[in-house]
């Protein structure tokens, strides 16, 4: 039996995990990342940088992207919540522009695997929430990229009411806040990779 649930998420290779985690009156213990496991659950990227990031409730960091030495990402949350989206921007992809969206608390420990070709952000939904992440290659700040949060094409829902935010006080970047849209990344003609 794997230490790692797999749950698919309908696009292909991007999906949601749920470790196993042993808990008593002490508190708890699991298994964050083992090769051996998560090769048995479809995942044999090697991972090579570790980041972490602490944000208040009602930042949004996204949609980001590498268009070069692409990262794969296993993201989690350590501490408070996040909504956290991935979005395919494959080219040959059947699901290319489609995007998956999935809540990562401290409480639920759920894990989501985002490969290289997709965009990536999240919402903090509390304030002092820790958010940590492996990556399949380096930060290459000439490469980075992104597509706006909120492209209507995308579509994508963040349900700012039901988590007590207004999308007015959303805090985002500069750079997030100018990034361009799914068309404009498609009529660039750059592809990820």
């Amino acid at each position: 039996m794997s230490k790692f649930n797999k749950i698919e998420t309908g696009i292909k290779d991007l999906i949601v995990i749920e470790p196993t985690v042993f808990g008593d009156n002490r508190g708890f213990f699991m298994e964050t990342y083992s090769k051996k496991d998560f090769l048995e659950i479809g995942i044999e990227e090697e991972f090579v940088q570790d980041n972490h990031s602490k944000s208040k409730k009602g930042v949004l960091r996204g949609l980001h992207f590498q268009t070069k030495y692409t990262q794969g990402k296993l993201v989690r949350v350590t501490s408070g919540s996040v909504l956290d989206v991935a979005v395919d921007l494959r080219k040959d992809s059947s699901t290319f522009g489609k995007y998956f969206i999935v809540e990562l608390t401290e409480e639920n420990k759920k894990m989501f695997y985002i490969p290289a070709g997709f965009a990536h952000g999240f919402l903090t939904l509390e304030d002092d929430t820790e958010f940590q992440y492996k990556c399949t290659d380096y930060y290459a700040p000439e490469f980075d990229s992104g597509v706006l949060w909120n492209d209507s094409e995308i579509g994508i829902d963040w349900n700012f009411e039901k988590y007590g935010l207004k999308e007015e006080e959303i805090l985002l970047s500069e750079k997030d806040k100018k990034q361009q849209t799914l068309k404009e990344f498609v009529e660039s003609g750059v592809v990820i990779g």
